[in-house]
């Protein structure tokens, strides 16, 4: 192995480890005894993103002062009646199609009665009976680096996406002893997405939310943002001895990251199986995830249909969407053949591309796309006009360099202020043996505290971070360190060939490492030769 290949081997080993994408949940899940088996479904109440409700044109915005986003018909005003958001069906259609669903020619609506506070007309209008679409498959990667030597692909099965509205938000005062109700969130317009329980370990439910949030991003049907409640996830989880039937389940509702989703699903696994082997008993629930505690606690018993009393809704007719090319009256009919022809590129097409066009490594495919960021740097520097850059190479710089500078900083890449015109210099860098991986890690780290004022050139100028590549400068380097380490040269004379990158060493540590390892390597054979 070349000494340009050892320091590139070792860059992406110190970069998996400092990233530390393997959480102590995942590690349970490699070593849990084989007779358990765990059993993990996924409910996604994902917020569509269009600039009023669901029924009414009352405006949605995040952030917005209390009660300062309802219409009379979200207050439940007696003689206030609904009106469907077109843009909402073109969106659940788009979505729908693109997770492989079969859109229902015509679909319904219901009440689903339960009684909060703030839930003003006592019913929920969804689709219980006839959803929008049903039977679609989302097939996603799931890749831990450290843990899964490998990725691999798992596949959930897309039971129905249908629409519904959000209810309003309960505020408890403590101090006043006083619950107020917001209802800005009332009407909100949602998809639901209801997985079977195709699922094993929690990091394969965190690889799902994961894959659908970059589905939904790309097609512009939510925004994703969980922090602020646009996506939430609920997860129905089980466990059983292998070859028995499926235990009795729990549900933990309104998970509120990605990260969260694996931490959840894992605690209540291990919860449940504690409890089993003591003796115990699970009993159907509903829990809600504590992420300060990182546990799950419980909230109150899981309802069941009945309790619901699900009925259609009298006050909207059915719904009807074109699935047959040729045969829709646009002004009034949403025409699904047409949004189907217009679906952009998909996460798993882009990763493909990369694999096939670009010959980047399946692994390398994955961390790019995952990170909508990261790619968008990528796409940026390999496509600037003008400009022939080898895809290996940026794919490495940002994976490898960026993202170990970042985790050592302990920030997330959008937090990087660092330009993609910036990160391109150093490629080129990279590219034109001017610096190599650790003097690439020093100006991205001073680019970084700079906020990206200064330039990596001229970063690399004024510290004199750049490669020593002079033959005349690397030749009394090599004959330095051989007069000095004669013990090491004689044992690489009686062939012990790895005393070379002993040497070697040395003339790095000498340098401050920007000497050329690759013709420092090779100039040193030669004088060990003669």
């Amino acid at each position: 192995m070349s000494w340009n290949a050892l320091f590139r081997r070792n860059s992406i080993i110190f970069n998996v480890r400092q990233r530390n994408y393997a959480s102590k949940a995942a590690i349970k899940e490699v070593s849990r005894p084989n007779r358990w088996k765990s059993v993990i479904g996924l409910e996604v109440h994902a917020q569509i993103l269009t600039a009023s409700k669901l029924f009414s044109g009352a405006e949605v915005a995040f952030s917005s002062p209390i009660n300062g986003c309802v219409s009379l018909f979200d207050a439940s005003i007696p003689g206030t009646l609904p009106v469907l958001n077109r843009k909402c069906v073109e969106l659940g259609v788009r979505t729908a199609l693109a997770l492989g669903c079969t859109i229902n020619p015509v679909s319904m609506f219901d009440r689903k009665h339960y009684f909060y506070a703030d839930l003003p007309a006592g019913y929920q209008i969804t689709q219980q009976r006839a959803p929008l679409a049903r039977g679609g498959l989302l097939t996603f990667p799931v890749f831990i680096p450290g843990v899964t030597r490998k990725p691999y692909y798992k596949s959930a099965r897309l039971l129905q996406l249908q629409l519904e509205q959000d209810s309003g938000k309960s505020l408890h005062d403590p101090v006043e002893r006083k619950s107020l109700v917001d209802l800005n969130r009332a009407g909100v317009p949602l998809m639901e997405l209801v997985f079977e329980p195709d699922l094993e370990t929690g990091e394969e439910a965190a690889a799902l939310v994961k894959e659908l949030i970059l589905i939904l991003t790309r097609l512009g049907s939510c925004s994703c943002r969980m922090e602020e409640g646009a996506l939430r996830v609920d997860a129905n989880i089980s466990v059983h001895k292998e070859n028995t039937a499926l235990g009795t389940r729990t549900e933990v509702k309104n998970i509120g990251s990605v990260r969260a989703v694996a931490q959840a699903v894992e605690f209540e696994i291990e919860r449940q199986i504690g409890i089993l082997d003591d003796g115990g008993r699970i009993f159907n629930e509903t829990r809600a995830w504590d992420a300060t505690g990182k546990r799950t606690i419980a909230m109150r018993d899981k309802e069941v249909v009945q309790d619901y009393r699900f009925m259609p809704e009298p006050n909207l007719p059915p719904l009807h969407v074109n699935v047959v090319e040729g045969e829709c009256d646009a002004e009034n009919v949403v025409d699904a053949v047409q949004i189907g022809a217009n679906l952009p590129e998909l996460p798993e097409e882009t990763r493909k591309q990369l694999v096939e066009v670009h010959n980047l490594t399946p692994e390398m495919a994955i961390i790019l796309v995952n990170d909508m960021t990261l790619h968008g740097h990528f796409r940026s520097i390999l496509d600037e006009p003008g400009k022939m850059r080898s895809p290996k190479t940026v794919a490495n710089c940002l994976v490898n360099e960026l993202l170990t500078i970042l985790n050592k900083n302990k920030l997330d890449i959008e937090q990087c202020r660092i330009s993609s015109a910036h990160l391109a210099e150093v490629v080129d860098m990279f590219d034109g043996n001017i610096i190599n991986p650790y003097l690439a890690r020093l100006i991205l780290q001073e680019a970084l505290d700079q906020e990206g004022a200064e330039s990596p050139t001229v970063i690399a100028q004024r510290n004199d971070w750049l490669m020593i590549t002079d033959l005349a400068r690397i030749e009394p380097l090599c004959r330095d360190v051989i007069e000095k380490n004669p013990k090491v040269v004689e044992k690489y004379r009686k062939g012990k060939e790895k005393m070379l990158f002993a040497l070697a060493g040395e003339i790095a540590k000498a340098t401050d490492q920007k000497v050329d390892m690759a013709k420092a390597v090779d100039l040193l054979k030669k004088m060990l030769k003669s």
